[in-house]
């Protein structure tokens, strides 16, 4: 692995700090508690930049096992060759440049015949053939020729044929590589397949120590698989810090899936001229076979006890999942059948583990939307989402494999299973505002400092919007998990003297205790959370759409009620008024002939026609009420209460009523209305409390957040609260008519009143211990 940059670990977090890098969390402190981190820390943040920065993609130099000419592919021109050129050809590098490909090599080769053969779109040395020199060393070694085209030149290397005995003893690996393609689908685990590829290299290859890793989502290597000769050490299990490798040397592992460095102590040699004349500057060589490397890597190499090695790339869906390192403490040569091999097993490997990554993406998925349309479904059977949520609490915590899960709404704050007190949940969602659609971490006390108390009940936590007007949320919490980490040496960086890092120089094991951190969140998971909030704006959708539908056919029923209710009681005004004036003219003109029998008839009469005739008006004021628009005033509800006990005075003349009538409010509303709505209920207040001695009725307010509420409690009859839902219909009665006079209709109006104020009714009552009616009217800039 190359060196440079701190490492940050175990960073799986959307809109989050960086964590601190390790090299700072273990830094001295002075005896008042503050890091001596200022200086140093800026000295590192900048050798480790321009450690990244490092060009090691135009090196300008070689490794010496071969030599490279670049070439202009239209008349095969040389523009630039190595300086170790001469040893084959016998001119100095400078001295070849303007010279044709032909003038150098055997009549019998055709290069432009060749080239006919080289992929259009293959960016990767491709092996053309291989050619005798005519000029060079005496008897005119033969040399393998790889070119590729990159950078608007032709660049082409060459390297000796070497004998080597391969696994069969004359360089044959078909068998070998035959064996392995036909038995990776066998491997029961990522690990065992892992074993069998470096196994399988070692044999290859003849390196002392291959070994496997993969890459966390912050670029840490963990070694999953090792082979090795007696005498090497293992790192078998072992992690190796993210800032081993800077950036821009995992993009050329990633775009360039084969490295080998021959002998650590090679000598480079360089490039004539130093420039790539068809483009001004330092040839790229991110593809050539021979391509230079870091000094620090080399150095690198050495303190590791290694001269020679070999990487491969494990590419997944197109990213650096891993490496296979191959490592020999002496130098060691890998020729270009060698190479080809390991080529193909390292595209075999990595296209298994993209096709198991795959098949279990798309399991895990299965299950989440298995999960998803079970939510969806319960949601769908209930009256909101929080209700349907509710239902199902198992399936919502495995859905996002977690221990814990909030359901936040306007009205309410939902717990289930493991989860941090409500008070710090609200909180939460108050950090959470604009803060975008989706937000997670993996450590709590890193990422919300804001909230130092969550971390005291969960490690992470996952949260997505589900509502975009209102602060409604889903939360999952999952639990702190302290691990240690096994690193192959301390993953701090040193400054050398020169002000650029130095490679680490041990590798012995290391270990670090990691606090704060939950399981990080699955990319898959924040994909899923992202499909479930577009799902549950759908059902609220439909069910917004549903109770439009709902809403206007109520209106259009209300309005056709409304118009029957006010022409049946206007029409039935008149004949009933007839019947009772007829009935009491009856009673005077003819009462004295009649029998006691008639008299008491006739009264009965009298009696439900003047019943009628009441229940008539009531019922045209409550239709009225619905037809006619609100005037809008302030109201003094002092002056109402006792205009309205001054009005209902001979109502309760001889009775013992104690009224206590607080200092009340003034508000917003129509003055005849809310007349209206304080009658009807100061009206039961009296009736209801016959016959206690004495009636106590209390008159009061007081002011909520965004409304005042009104009630008037009494100590009279009461009610069974299993019949509250009833108190505000029409005609609903919960005593009888021969205990309590009444139509049924007088609650019916004030909760007509109340919410045509967008206010609020309710009532409170046990059996013989009296009652407490409520209403809210919205809070305003008139209300003192």
């Amino acid at each position: 692995m190359a060196i440079c940059r701190q490492s940050r670990r175990h960073s799986d977090t959307v809109h989050v700090k960086h964590p601190v890098p390790c090299a700072f969390r273990h830094a001295r402190t002075e005896p008042t508690g503050e890091p001596l981190l200022t200086t140093a820390q800026n000295a590192l943040d900048q050798a480790v930049e321009r450690c990244a920065q490092e060009p090691i993609q135009v090196p300008g130099s070689i490794q010496p096992q071969g030599f490279l000419l670049v070439l202009d592919e239209h008349d095969l021109r040389i523009l630039q060759a190595s300086e170790n050129a001469e040893r084959w050809l016998g001119l100095p590098a400078r001295e070849l440049v303007g010279c044709t490909f032909p003038d150098l090599i055997s009549e019998g080769f055709d290069l432009r015949a060749h080239l006919q053969y080289l992929p259009d779109d293959e960016v990767f040395p491709f092996h053309i053939g291989d050619v005798q020199l005519r000029q060079g060393v005496p008897g005119g070694e033969r040399l393998r020729v790889l070119v590729h085209r990159h950078d608007q030149v032709l660049i082409s290397e060459f390297e000796p044929i070497r004998s080597s005995p391969g696994p069969t003893g004359h360089g044959d690996y078909y068998p070998l590589v035959r064996a392995f393609v036909s038995s990776v689908h066998q491997a029961g685990s990522i690990e065992e397949l892992l074993q069998q590829s470096v196994v399988q290299l070692k044999r290859i290859t003849g390196f002392g120590r291959v070994k496997a890793y993969r890459f966390d989502a912050e670029g840490n290597g963990q070694v999953l698989a090792e082979v090795a000769d007696p005498g090497y050490p293992s790192y078998l299990g072992l992690c190796f810090p993210a800032s081993d490798i800077p950036r821009q040397a995992r993009e050329l592992y990633r775009v360039n899936r084969i490295r080998v460095i021959e002998d650590a102590n090679y000598q480079a040699s360089v490039l004539v001229p130093s420039n790539n004349p068809r483009t001004g500057k330092p040839l790229d060589m991110s593809f050539a076979a021979l391509r230079s490397v870091s000094p620090v890597h080399l150095q690198y190499m050495r303190n590791m006890g290694t001269l020679a090695s070999m990487s491969l790339s494990i590419v997944v869906d197109g990213q650096l999942w891993g490496l296979v390192s191959c490592h020999h403490v002496q130098p060691h040569r890998v020729d270009l059948p060698t190479r080809t091999a390991c080529e193909l097993l390292g595209s075999v490997l990595s296209l298994q583990i993209e096709s198991r990554e795959a098949h279990t993406s798309t399991q895990t998925l299965l299950d989440m939307r298995q999960r998803i349309v079970r939510m969806l479904a319960s949601m769908a059977d209930h009256d909101n989402v929080s209700q349907g949520l509710r239902a199902s609490p198992d399936v919502l915590l495995d859905f996002a494999g977690a221990s814990g899960a909030a359901i936040i709404s306007a009205e309410r704050c939902d717990l289930i299973g493991i989860t941090p007190p409500e008070a710090q949940v609200n909180a939460l969602v108050h950090w959470l505002g604009g803060r975008g659609e989706v937000f997670h971490t993996d450590n709590i006390r890193r990422d919300i400092d804001e909230l130092p108390e969550l971390a005291e009940h969960a490690g992470g936590l996952l949260a997505v919007s589900i509502s975009q007007i209102h602060s409604n949320y889903l939360v999952w919490f999952r639990p702190e998990q302290i691990r240690t980490v096994t690193w192959a040496g301390r993953p701090e960086k040193h400054i050398g003297a020169q002000g650029s890092l130095d490679p680490r120089n041990s590798f012995e094991r290391w270990q670090e205790q990691l606090s704060g951190f939950c399981q990080a969140w699955d990319p898959l998971i924040i994909e899923g959370v992202q499909e479930l909030r577009g799902a549950v704006f759908g059902i609220v959708l439909r069910k917004a759409e549903e109770l439009a539908q709902l809403a206007g056919e109520l209106k259009r029923s209300n309005k056709e009620l409304e118009a029957f209710s006010y022409s049946v009681s206007h029409d039935l005004r008149a004949p009933l008024r007839h019947i009772a004036g007829y009935t009491e003219l009856l009673g005077e003109i003819e009462g004295a002939g009649l029998s006691e029998r008639g008299r008491r008839f006739l009264q009965h009469i009298e009696e439900a026609a003047h019943f009628a005739g009441t229940l008539v008006d009531n019922l045209l004021n409550f239709s009225q009420m619905g037809r006619s628009a609100l005037r809008l005033s302030d109201v003094d509800l002092n002056t109402l209460v006792e205009a309205i006990r001054s009005e209902m005075a001979p109502d309760y003349a001889g009775r013992e009523i104690v009224w206590e009538v607080e200092q009340l409010p003034k508000v917003i509303g129509d003055p005849a209305f809310i007349n209206m709505a304080l009658h009807n209920l100061i009206a039961n207040a009296i009736k209801y409390t016959r016959g206690r001695q004495p009636a106590r009725i209390n008159i009061g307010a007081r002011q909520l957040e965004n409304e005042t509420e009104i009630f008037i409690r009494d100590n009279g009859v009461g009610f069974d609260m299993a019949y509250a839902g009833k108190l505000f219909g029409v005609f609903q009665r919960l005593h009888r008519m021969e205990d309590f006079e009444g139509t049924g209709i007088g609650l019916a109006s004030v909760r007509r009143i109340i919410e045509r104020h967008d206010g609020r009714v309710w009532a409170d009552g046990q059996i013989d211990q009296g009652a407490s009616f409520h209403f809210t009217l919205p809070r305003n800039s008139i209300n003192t």
